[in-house]
């Protein structure tokens, strides 16, 4: 049962154990909470799946069991509607969310993006070399790294922070753009992808104090409002960009291929669904829905 848990893999948590037990262990390896309940017919036969799998890594992944009949505050706090639920932590935030029943295959699958690989060996290798100032071996190792193990989203991941690092920002663009619809899924890819896309167009701001001068005196020059905006995310000044990207869609919602709307989902990928901004600014979306 899944009350009487006797697995050091497997774990029931309440809330005064889940910032260690989920949030602490996230920073080490992936944790598999599992939203459940005892009065669900899905809940009872996904954990038998879960057992099965979880202890097939033997510790590459833990599995927390939330009965939300019990813990309503921490079920409230990450939205769960229906269970099972199961969320995918990984470095203190939500990476994956999976509703309903799973298969074992669709399980396998999760998890395979989030558990250690030998290449993971060959990139801490190749990150070290970087930091030593060997920067084209360390590139040349990821490379041949990603090339011998392509199903490692961690690789091309990796490669990707190195070049905006060094501001190449649109040669990450590029990698991101060849990798395989799997691997381009996988959510720290999908928010470097967002994060690159506005330092691209920061990137080609030459002088920031004449941008703020044309601001001042064109404040309705939506060229001016994108690359602004841009800056802004850049800044990490999340709540002025999306502030001045829903004046862009009041302005004109279509310009430049619906780009304020665009460019708020990315925003939006980039804080998690559950961040208070996403919360405040889900509703500028919903007025310019048609």
């Amino acid at each position: 049962m899944i009350e009487a848990i006797d697995s050091p893999y497997i774990h029931a948590a309440g809330a005064d154990t889940f910032q260690q037990l989920v949030l602490e262990n996230s920073k080490a390896g992936p944790v598999l909470v599992n939203f459940w309940s005892k009065k669900a017919g899905p809940s009872l036969r996904q954990y038998p799946i879960l057992d099965q799998l979880i202890h097939k890594y033997e510790g590459k992944v833990l599995l927390v069991n939330i009965d939300t009949d019990n813990e309503v505050t921490i079920s409230k706090q990450y939205g769960i509607a229906s269970v099972p639920t199961l969320k995918l932590f990984r470095h203190e935030v939500v990476a994956e969310t999976l509703h309903g029943f799973q298969s074992a295959d669709e399980l396998s699958t999760l998890l395979e993006k989030y558990v250690a690989r030998d290449s993971d060996q060959e990139l801490a290798l190749a990150i070290q070399n970087y930091s030593q100032g060997n920067r084209a071996k360390a590139f040349d190792s990821i490379i041949d790294a990603i090339v011998n193990d392509p199903a490692n989203p961690r690789l091309p991941a990796a490669l990707c922070k190195l070049l905006k690092y060094e501001k190449r920002y649109d040669e990450a663009i590029n990698v991101i753009e060849s990798l395989p619809p799997e691997i381009r899924s996988y959510e720290e890819i999908e928010r470097l992808a967002n994060e690159l896309s506005f330092y691209s167009i920061a990137q080609q701001v030459s002088n920031v104090e004449e941008l703020l001068k044309r601001a001042e005196t064109r404040p309705d020059d939506l060229e001016t409002m994108m690359q602004l905006s841009a800056l802004h995310v850049v800044n990490k000044n999340h709540q002025t960009a999306l502030t001045e990207l829903a004046r862009m869609m009041e302005i004109d919602s279509h310009y430049n291929n619906d780009y304020a709307r665009k460019a708020i989902l990315r925003i939006f990928n980039i804080l998690g669904n559950e961040h208070e901004l996403v919360i405040k600014f889900r509703p500028t979306l919903g007025r310019y829905a048609h």
